[in-house]
């Protein structure tokens, strides 16, 4: 087989420039030379410093992300069981199945404590004044003005029934308990959250807002009908925090923490929340069937001349 020329040429040009001669560096090759491995190594010192100055900077950060992570975890752990230990379930501190289920009921959205139980320091109105004053402020569309207004009166009723305390209504002004709905953020530090969630919440009794019931108006409420939440039950609940209460982990107790369909016509205060109204304002004795009218002042909200009282 014949090679071509041209290839010849090409392979014995690179022979001549392999055999040719390698010429000897000059000193100033050689200084120049010594200054870029000088510059190298700088480089090298320097990306090095860098280096170590960001993982100086980085790992106190990472650290404490990681320290605040592992204690969040701590906390909702211990928040898990405390809540499992409320509602007498196993104490794993886990999220499991019964706990979910609890989680998902519509419920109050007061934190909840313990067995029939008040607030801390036990805030309550004057027990030497009886006579307590309530507004309200707007409706829900879901029912009746009427409906509304009896479902208050009658929530109301269900502890004044048992305690001195007794509890007339204002049309203007600014009253010991304040009624309204509202949905998501509406004018206190505790937004709602939709449908299905929180229903309601209250304050116990105190200056300013203490006393105030607000009604989630994206829940749907009912007068009687299970097909809701009856708003009666709601008010009930609420009121009693509005009067010092806090949740109990008595099932079947109107202090409950989660809602339970109860037929308003045939509703009973359960005993645990009896012992815990009385444990603050005393017994209903027959001598105070007819009290003289007397307001929560020392606590009260409600301004003289400022409103009509009504039965």
């Amino acid at each position: 087989m014949r090679i071509p020329s041209q290839l010849c040429f090409l392979a014995s040009l690179v022979l001549v420039i392999h055999a040719g001669p390698i010429s000897q560096p000059s000193d100033k090759d050689e200084a120049t030379a010594e200054v870029c491995f000088f510059c190298f190594n700088m480089i090298l010192v320097c990306v090095f410093c860098l280096s170590l100055l960001i993982i100086s900077l980085i790992i106190p950060y990472v650290t404490d992300e990681t320290t605040a992570v592992r204690r969040e975890a701590i906390q909702l752990t211990e928040k898990m069981k405390e809540m499992q230990k409320f509602f007498g379930f196993k104490v794993t501190g886990k999220l499991d199945k019964e706990t979910m289920e609890m989680m998902k009921k519509p419920r109050c959205g007061v934190p909840d404590v313990a067995a029939y139980s008040t607030f801390e320091g036990k805030p309550k109105w004057q027990t030497n004044k009886l006579w307590c004053f309530y507004r309200i402020l707007n409706y829900t569309p879901d029912m009746s003005v009427a409906e509304v207004d009896t479902s208050m009166e009658k929530a109301l009723q269900v502890w004044a029934k048992v305690t001195p305390l007794k509890f007339t209504r204002i049309y203007s002004g600014t009253a010991d308990i304040m009624i309204s709905f509202g949905t998501r953020y509406h004018g206190d530090a505790y937004p709602f959250d939709g449908p299905q969630g929180t229903l309601a919440h209250a304050f116990a009794p105190s200056l300013a807002i203490g006393g105030d019931a607000h009604f989630d108006d994206d829940e749907f409420f009912t007068f009687r009908s299970s097909k809701g939440f009856v708003l009666f039950l709601v008010a009930a609940h609420e009121f009693g925090h509005s009067l010092g209460l806090s949740h109990s982990n008595v099932r079947g107790a109107l202090m409950f923490p989660t809602y339970s369909f109860t037929d308003p016509n045939h509703f009973s205060l359960p005993s645990d929340d009896i012992r815990g109204i009385q444990s603050l304002y005393g017994k209903l004795l027959p001598s105070m069937s007819n009290p003289q009218e007397k307001h929560c002042s020392s606590l009260t909200k409600f301004t003289t001349g400022a409103s009509s009282a009504a039965s």
